[in-house]
């Protein structure tokens, strides 16, 4: 019979604890770094980088909790590393003023904990979806966690902001205490006898040869492999900005520690609404095609990218915070249109082989993840040796990505078809 709606949002809890974790990681401490540290972009980027690398082991996580039986386990055993990795990583940032060796070597463990964690929890977590929830409530049930996933980034954010001013290194670390030990004992209480209507996972059987032939397969089909390349190519463009958007508000435009976390939650804040806008009006009112939406998406985070560089260099600074509410609407709407077009073409092709094609898509948008956020991290240390002003570097990096954008729209127009069916899910990545 599966899980009822009750266990379903009670799963979402897990997601709201995980990603209101993983916010403070990758925004609130990277900004601290940047700007009250002074310290080089690329060293944060770097970090992050590191945490999705070691994401690589997650079909390694998924096939542990399948031998294992209950998966309960393992979601909380992941929490727990995360919430562990999250604490070391903010006392990091601490012992970066004084002793920056040691703080170097805390965050490196730190942040391999945090992907250790990350990985174990959310891919048993979707894993125990796949399995637990009828076939026929699955794409539902994938779209409220994640749903609910981005509401916890949003409010952790706009609420972490709202109480880190004034900063002080001993404010940061009551703060991530607080949320690290919430979200443990929210994922505790929301998975209490949760698997006990469900089925056990049953082992799994394939080979790693049988993974490689079919993977082999699977890119000799020319639209699995052009829509790959798509996936790398947006989500390349979609975390670009992920560290270097809260550095920039404060080098900038002279937001606090506080404004500029806040600025990360109200960016969720317009994901979300993207999210759930595509959802109803796509799903609810059957209104246009994936690829419609997938474009509109990439060339409305363009025009959104181009808003925000230009007004870093106008002579007064315009209103930040409206043009990153609209950036992460648009990114919203595309991301939930990918993710929906990755479903609808994951059983095309040659053996229908659903869940390959979803691995080798997933792993795309994990490199991607990592690299891209690097990439922008990079560039602007980069930008900003070259042109000796914050607001032109920074600028160049976000049009970069803007031109991203714009190169996945016509590839998504070539690779997605046109009469493609609005479905709304969302894949196993962060």
């Amino acid at each position: 019979m599966g899980l009822g709606w009750l266990a379903i949002l009670r799963l979402g809890l897990v997601q709201m604890a995980l990603g209101s974790v993983v916010v403070l990681t990758t925004s609130t401490l990277n900004r601290l770094m940047v700007v009250e540290l002074a310290l080089p972009a690329i060293l944060p980027g770097l970090l992050v980088g590191w945490h999705y690398a070691v994401q690589i082991s997650r079909p390694s996580w998924g096939l542990m909790s399948d031998r294992g039986g209950r998966r309960t386990r393992w979601i909380i055993g992941g929490m727990s590393a995360l919430a562990g990795g999250a604490t070391a990583a903010s006392l990091g940032v601490v012992l970066f003023a004084t002793h920056p060796t040691l703080a170097l070597a805390v965050s490196v463990l730190a942040y391999g904990m945090i992907g250790m964690g990350v990985g174990a929890a959310r891919t048993s977590l979707l894993a125990l979806l796949a399995g637990a929830v009828a076939p026929h409530r699955r794409a539902a049930a994938a779209t409220i966690t994640w749903l609910m996933m981005i509401a916890g980034i949003a409010l952790t954010a706009g609420g972490v902001g709202a109480i880190l001013d004034p900063y002080s290194p001993a404010r940061l670390m009551r703060i991530v205490l607080a949320v690290c030990t919430g979200a443990v004992l929210v994922s505790v209480l929301a998975l209490w006898g949760i698997e006990r209507a469900a089925p056990p996972p049953h082992p799994g059987s394939d080979g790693q040869g049988h993974l490689i032939a079919g993977l082999r397969e699977i890119w000799a089909e020319p639209q699995a492999r052009h829509f790959t390349i798509f996936v790398f190519l947006s989500m390349c463009a979609y975390f670009m900005q992920e560290l270097i958007l809260e550095p920039y508000a404060g080098l900038v435009f002279a937001f606090t520690p506080g404004q500029s976390t806040a600025l990360g939650g109200a960016q969720h804040l317009g994901v979300f609404l993207g999210m759930l806008g595509v959802g109803i009006a796509a799903t609810g009112l059957r209104l246009g095609s994936l690829r419609s939406w997938v474009v509109l998406g990439c060339t409305g985070s363009a025009a959104s990218l181009l808003l925000i560089a230009l007004l870093g260099n106008l002579p007064q600074p315009g209103p930040l915070v409206p043009a990153v509410v609209l950036l992460g609407l648009f990114n919203g709407i595309f991301a939930v249109a990918a993710i929906g077009s990755m479903m609808a073409l994951a059983g095309e092709g040659r053996s229908r082989r659903e869940g390959t094609r979803m691995g080798l898509w997933g792993a795309a948008q994990a490199v991607a993840a990592g690299f891209g956020g690097l990439a922008g991290a990079a560039a602007v240390d980069l930008m900003r040796r070259v042109l000796a002003a914050d607001a032109p570097a920074f600028a160049t990096v976000f049009l970069v990505e803007a031109a991203l954008f714009l190169a996945a729209a016509l590839l998504a127009l070539r690779v997605i078809g046109a009469g493609a069916a609005p479905r709304v899910a969302i894949m196993a990545g962060e």
